[in-house]
């Protein structure tokens, strides 16, 4: 018996819209990255792209748990002496929810050109309306 491995003809990418109120953020972030990557489908090959596009909608009501808002940090440091910044996950989601979302579900994406391909096909919007008409139409996962 030989090994199925797909061709990028066989690839099929689909659009699933994911609305986020209400939900926790770890929780939705493993959920939109595993549709980017496209285990959810039998022709999953680590080595291809075989994930679907992903919209996210109502980022402004994502939550999370216990004390995280004043004690989650996202570091980031410049290179420079006195580069280092440290802003609070309450910081980052009153200047832009989406940001947060994104940040979330890039760190679970494989670090290479691949995973940069798979977070090129996520949309995030901070509430319900997103300028995507033509996926309308689109599975929604409401779980």
């Amino acid at each position: 018996m030989k090994t199925y491995s797909p061709s990028a003809n066989d690839i099929v990418h689909e659009w699933h819209i994911v609305d986020a109120s209400g939900k926790t953020l770890g929780r939705l972030a493993t959920e939109v990255s595993c549709l980017l990557m496209g285990k959810h489908k039998a022709v999953y090959t680590p080595n291809m792209d075989t994930g679907d596009y992903v919209i996210v909608i109502n980022a402004s009501q994502i939550k999370v748990t216990g004390k995280k808002p004043d004690s989650k940090i996202y570091y980031r440091y410049s290179g420079y002496h006195g580069g280092l910044k440290k802003p609070t996950y309450r910081d980052i989601f009153e200047k832009n929810p989406c940001r947060v979302i994104e940040m979330a579900i890039k760190g679970m994406l494989p670090h290479n050109k691949r995973g940069a391909a798979m977070y090129g096909k996520l949309r995030v919007y901070p509430s319900a309306s997103h300028p995507h008409v033509a996926q309308v139409e689109a599975k929604r996962s409401d779980n």
